[in-house]
């Protein structure tokens, strides 16, 4: 099973996005399943459940890992190719995100875009290695900074372009016959803040008694 992989099918991003194959990718995310082993956690019909299973399939997001057989019946133990799912730009091929349209480094806009390209590009490439059976060279860097004050942050900002691009001036071989052009993306945005649970309501004790309303 793989970690994560990226959808780019139109076709298999709306399986997909569908509550009940969603639930039915999640559970078996967790750990190989048959049909009727799904069927008691999601409440839903065997036959109905086989259905769902086909549909992600035929669409390689589930795939078989067992067959088990039980007296005149086979029943097949199915597994998620992956763990989690991305979907790609490319499912939305028409309407996906253009970078080049407008260039504002302040905008969070063309930063979601710059992030619509990364994952169709890498998708793309992950595809591409995975069929040649070849290894992808990336690197990635990721790490939290809290700012003092909002003019911290922007000399952090001119200091970190500075130092890019200085870096890019000197290692770029424009002329270089067998290099290989690379895409860098440097990204500043604040952190999400995860939202709070809610807390369960308690039940009455029922030693308690009630007062009459």
């Amino acid at each position: 099973m793989l970690d994560v992989t990226v959808i780019e099918d139109p076709e298999a991003a709306a399986v997909s996005l569908d509550p009940i194959r969603a639930r039915l990718l999640a559970e078996l995310a967790a750990g190989p399943a048959s049909a009727t082993m799904l069927a008691g956690k999601v409440g839903l019909p065997r036959q109905k459940v086989n259905y769902h299973l086909k549909a992600l399939e035929r669409h390689g997001l589930v795939e078989l890992a067992d067959e088990r057989r039980k007296g005149n019946v086979t029943e097949r133990v199915m597994r998620a190719t992956a763990a989690s799912y991305v979907i790609s730009p490319l499912a939305l091929a028409a309407v996906q995100p253009d970078p080049d349209r407008f260039r504002d480094q302040l905008s969070a806009r063309w930063l979601l875009a710059l992030g619509a390209r990364l994952v169709r590009d890498v998708g793309s490439l992950i595809t591409g290695a995975t069929k040649a059976h070849q290894r992808l060279a990336t690197y990635a860097l990721d790490g939290e900074v809290r700012f003092a004050s909002a003019a911290d942050r922007a000399a952090f900002i001119q200091e970190l372009t500075a130092g890019v691009s200085a870096l890019i001036r000197k290692y770029d071989a424009g002329d270089a016959q067998e290099g290989r052009d690379h895409r860098i993306i440097v990204a500043v945005h604040p952190t999400v803040k995860e939202r709070p649970q809610a807390r369960p309501v308690p039940e009455p004790d029922p030693s308690t008694p009630e007062l009459d309303q």
